[in-house]
């Protein structure tokens, strides 16, 4: 026996130093095996679970998902489908017998049912436009959903009739809409979302809501199925008024709609209780700051006796579950830069019950993941380190710690070095706030030695970065960098004060912040004065842009989708009207002072770092004549600067896997060309 147990060892020892022996860097085109676990739905007998599994497609460029099946305790891992093209919004219906699903067809998107016992599916649907917010009614006869309803654009004139065969221009593009485009998705098509009904065994749909307003979001039916609760900004005047909503019901058999809340700001994805006594939802009185933590409300159905229970908790919540008795809520919340899944009671009476929710946004370490409950308390949801993208993770009630139950990327990741992450906490020298960080190591990394130091500053900049997988800083790590990217003031998941800092004073001390983890770095010995670089995309960007102006410690830069220029940008992006006030006093023809003040533009004559601009040529939200006012600048004051425009990238450059790669791989083209090797 003692000669077997030595033998195994040996063994297992042997495996272990091929496995590392056939290890190698994460490199650009990994990017492309990656896969992750979105949206996990737990059945509400708690026997299965359904969720998209996400990957890319090298050859179209894209990220494609489709649905697969689980048991609990990671057993039968099945596709759910035979089909190849894209599948989503996997729901189970109240019984577990079926799966109602959208999937993509040759004409557009459908909704289609698929059913446990037999396998068999179909499509219930033959719709115009896409379906979302798909929700299975309590008798699981009914589903609803929201689609876009179209409208006819505004015409002005009457145009003389062409003679035929004539090849005139295009017609004019007429809008008069507040809200006409949008980043990712360009000129927006008149018209207005709605909820349906459709029977689950297909039929025709029937639009319940009406009018021109959006009606977007979560639906939760009554237990009767009498009505549907949802929210919307029914108001006169809601293209102005667009940091409002209500909660509303609508009858589902005579399309009546009745408001339950009146407040001024967000009141979000309502939730009726399972024994129809109360509905959750989220949101806050608007003091229009820059940043507001969303708070869990109760009410009773009819929308009297409304209350705040979440308090205690000086964190955003998120994605609200009722438990099956309608005792509390579970419930989805950053903190300190790591996703949790908590417990609430009715009278507010906080639980931790899970952590490192997130994973799904795999080019930065930002927060993301969701979850869902069975009836008997089994927690299913993405789970995150950061050696791993999204996997699915199972708790079990009264469970000590999760149980991570998909391994996606091992055949991957078991085979590469990562960078180590490792966090750090280090004092404000503005006014002693703890601040945190992380810090990534190259793989092999050795102390003795000297490596230059990458500053990645994040976007939001009400955001946060946190303990998550990083397609990107992985790269920067194998390229041979040490990364710091730390959560300055401003970022969420520290609490409304620490997140509102930026009130009215944005880029401030934040730009302290990141310099003090800087400084930390040195006295540490990890990061030395004359290696050190940085870069940032979008307010990671404009960040970048305020440092190299305030000072010329960095041996290059590059500045990704910045705003260089508050005035300019405020009334050309995509969100124009949703500035003022919130971020800086009035509108900028009103207080051009301090607009100015906060513009990076305003120190661009003290830059003499040399710098790379980057931008998507199609970004909405940060549009290219941003990045080229910082181009032009330092072209003509003879610093050394390039242009990169990512041609058909909008703001999320990195959507596509390759514009990932470019991002990284001319980031780090642009840092050689400055550093100093050994």
């Amino acid at each position: 026996m003692k000669y077997l147990k030595n033998a195994l060892l040996l063994l297992v020892c042997a495996f272990s130093l091929t496995i590392n022996a056939q290890k190698t860097d994460f490199s650009y085109l990994d990017v492309f095996d990656l896969q992750y676990v979105n949206d996990p739905q737990i059945s509400p007998d708690g026997s299965w679970i359904v969720y998209q599994r996400m990957g890319f497609d090298i050859l179209e460029d894209k990220a494609v998902g489709q649905l697969w099946l689980i048991r609990p305790d990671g057993s039968q891992h099945q596709k759910l489908t035979s089909r190849e093209t894209p599948e989503s919004q996997g729901r189970w219906s109240p019984n577990t017998d079926r799966i109602a699903f959208v999937s993509g067809t040759d004409e557009g998107a459908e909704i289609y049912m698929y059913w446990v016992r037999t396998g068999k599916i179909a499509k219930i649907t033959q719709l115009p436009f896409t379906p979302s917010s798909l929700s299975w009614s309590p008798s699981g006869n009914e589903l609803a959903f929201t689609m876009n309803v179209p409208q006819s654009a505004p015409t002005l004139a009457k145009m003389p009739q062409k003679p035929k065969g004539a090849k005139w221009a295009d017609a004019p593009r007429i809008t008069d809409r507040v809200y006409h485009e949008a980043d990712g998705r360009g000129y927006i098509e008149p018209g207005f979302h709605h909820i349906f009904t459709i029977p689950a065994e297909g039929g025709a749909p029937r639009q319940i809501t009406s009018g021109d307003f959006q009606h977007r979001g979560n639906l939760s039916w009554a237990p009767d199925g009498k009505h549907i609760y949802f929210s919307a900004n029914r108001n006169t005047d809601w293209e102005y008024d667009f940091r409002n909503s209500e909660v509303y019901a609508v009858n589902t058999v005579d399309g009546q709609i009745s408001a339950l809340t009146e407040r001024n700001g967000p009141d979000q994805n309502p939730l009726i209780s399972p024994d129809g006594k109360h509905i959750a939802y989220l949101g806050y009185e608007d003091k229009k700051q820059a940043y507001q933590t969303r708070k869990l409300h109760l009410m009773n159905s009819d929308g009297t006796n409304k209350k705040m229970i979440s308090g205690n908790l000086d964190r955003t919540i998120s994605s609200v579950v009722w438990d099956a008795k309608s005792n509390g809520l579970y419930f989805a919340y950053d903190d300190k830069g790591n996703g949790k899944i908590g417990y609430i009671t009715l009278d507010g009476k906080i639980s931790e019950l899970a952590d490192n929710r997130g994973g799904t946004s795999l080019g930065r370490p930002y927060g993301g993941g969701t979850f869902s409950v069975s009836n008997s308390g089994i927690i299913a949801y993405n789970q995150s380190r950061p050696d791993y993208p999204a996997e699915l993770a199972v708790v079990q009630p009264k469970a000590k710690s999760p149980k991570k139950i998909t391994t996606l990327n091992r055949a991957l990741l078991d085979f590469k070095e990562l960078g180590k992450v490792e966090e750090v906490w280090y004092t404000s020298s503005f006014d002693q706030r703890d601040l945190q960080g992380w810090i990534v190591y190259p793989p092999n990394y050795d102390a003795t030695k000297t490596y230059p130091f990458l500053m990645e500053n994040h976007g939001g900049p009400i955001l946060n970065y946190g303990d998550r997988f990083s397609a990107e800083m992985q790269l920067y790590a194998a390229a041979g960098y040490i990364v710091f990217y730390p959560n300055a003031r401003g970022s969420t998941s520290y609490g409304e004060e620490f997140g509102n800092l930026l009130y009215r004073n944005y880029p401030g001390e934040d730009y302290n912040d990141t310099m003090d983890g800087i400084d930390f770095c040195i006295s540490k010995g990890i990061a030395h004065e004359d290696q050190l670089y940085v870069t940032g995309g979008s307010a990671g960007g404009i960040m970048t842009a305020w440092m190299i102006g305030k000072n010329s410690r960095f041996e290059a830069a590059v500045v990704a989708k910045p705003v260089m220029n508050w005035i300019s940008k405020t009334l050309v992006a995509d969100n124009y009207f949703g500035y003022a006030n919130s971020r800086y006093e009035g509108q900028p023809w009103e207080n051009f002072e301090h607009y100015w003040k906060f513009s990076p533009l305003s120190l661009v004559g003290n830059i003499e770092t040399p710098t790379m601009v980057m931008v998507g040529m199609n970004d909405l939200r940060t549009p290219p004549s941003e990045a080229k006012q910082l181009y032009h600048a330092l072209k003509l004051r003879k610093i050394p600067t390039v242009l990169v425009e990512i041609p058909g990238a909008s703001h999320g450059i990195a959507n596509r896997p390759s514009n990932l790669i470019t991002k990284i791989a001319h980031t780090l083209a642009w840092f050689e060309k400055y550093r100093e090797k050994e």
